[in-house]
């Protein structure tokens, strides 16, 4: 197969799934730990690559909110903000959909007010400085319970900072069952927000079909089980539900033994509208770049089937129909000049 790197590098893309704390690059975390001594995670950047190296879902979470601890105040959460912007621009990435988890801050102790105006303030400094569109998706921790959900449905709903477009649901899947999150994505749906939970992650379908009839999923965050129900995988490509899939991730996390055995060949040839992410990308060591490339070689894909991943992931985001047409007509023309090069 050629190199598509090259290709890939330019690409004009949007991501739909990846973590606004799970986006902190070696070199951010190292300045956050250093400024708050007492975290355990180490203050060198070598030393980061061992510590994000886990044993299975739970040691992630472990070592995820580990960093989380190291937002603390608003101050953090611009920098991360803006430099997790940074990190996308530098792969020609145009438009990301980053998940927020304002649950994890507010309970530290953050002004929830600073905290909005932190990452709105980000937002704004990305797009003008970066030509990076940033929209957030709030996130319930699910380890975290009820008395999470109910907060963070009030800051989305309350609160509602202009980029807000998405209301999530992350953390373990195991022993945190989705229906009991269905009267805060109600709220949230009815306040105009899209409904985007994680689900068939480290579980069966069955929580793939609880996130669709009780949380009113639009698209589902990984969804990586779906391809043992044909039947729901019938449905997501009559319904469009996108899935996010984030490769790299699911091996780190031992959702998936190993990329060869990965689903997302069939997801593919089943019609789901199936879209690639980076998830948490410093912890995993990749970024979408490296998704990209990992895809054209799990889907034998050439530049013009990349090219329509990149797409897929346009058509599933909930940027606007003008804002959708021009990144599309970009992918094009970079496309059809890349070939005819």
């Amino acid at each position: 197969m050629p190199d598509l790197r090259p290709f890939i590098a330019g690409l004009p893309k949007a991501e739909l799934h990846v973590h606004h704390v799970g986006s902190a690059s070696p070199r951010i975390v190292a300045e956050l730990a250093a400024r708050h001594p007492d975290s355990k995670v180490p203050t060198d950047p070598e030393a980061l690559a061992d510590y994000f190296t886990f044993t299975d879902f739970a040691h992630f979470i472990e070592v995820y909110l580990s960093v989380v601890d190291l937002v603390r105040t608003p101050e953090d959460v611009r920098l991360l903000t803006y430099e997790v912007a940074r990190d996308m621009a530098r792969q020609n990435i145009r438009y990301a959909e980053l998940t927020i988890t304002p649950y994890s801050s507010t309970r530290r102790g953050i002004d929830e007010k600073a905290f909005m105006e932190a990452i709105e303030d980000a937002r704004r400094a990305a797009e003008s400085e970066l030509g990076v569109i940033l929209r957030w998706c709030f996130d319930i921790p699910g380890e975290a319970g009820l008395e999470a959900a109910e907060e963070t449905a009030r800051l989305a709903v309350d609160l509602h900072p202009e980029g807000l477009v998405s209301f999530g649901l992350g953390g373990p899947e195991i022993g945190v069952p989705r229906p009991q999150f269905k009267p805060y994505f109600d709220r949230a749906r009815a306040a105009g927000l899209h409904s985007v939970p994680h689900a068939g992650e480290t579980t069966g379908p069955q929580t793939v079909w609880d996130a669709i009839n009780d949380l009113g999923a639009e698209r589902i965050g990984h969804g990586t089980s779906a391809t043992q129900d044909p039947e729901l995988l019938r449905y997501l490509a009559e319904h469009r539900i996108a899935l996010e899939v984030c490769p790299t991730s699911n091996i780190a996390t031992r959702a998936v033994a190993d990329l060869d055995q990965h689903p997302v060949k069939e997801m593919v040839q089943a019609g789901v509208l199936v879209t690639i992410n980076s998830d948490d990308p410093p912890m995993f060591g990749s970024d979408l770049n490296n998704e990209y490339a990992v895809a054209a070689r799990l889907l034998d894909l050439d530049e013009r089937g990349l090219a329509g991943l990149a797409k897929n992931a346009v058509e599933a985001s909930f940027l606007d129909a003008a804002g959708k047409a021009r990144l599309v007509a970009e992918i094009d023309t970079y496309t059809e000049t890349w070939l005819a090069g």
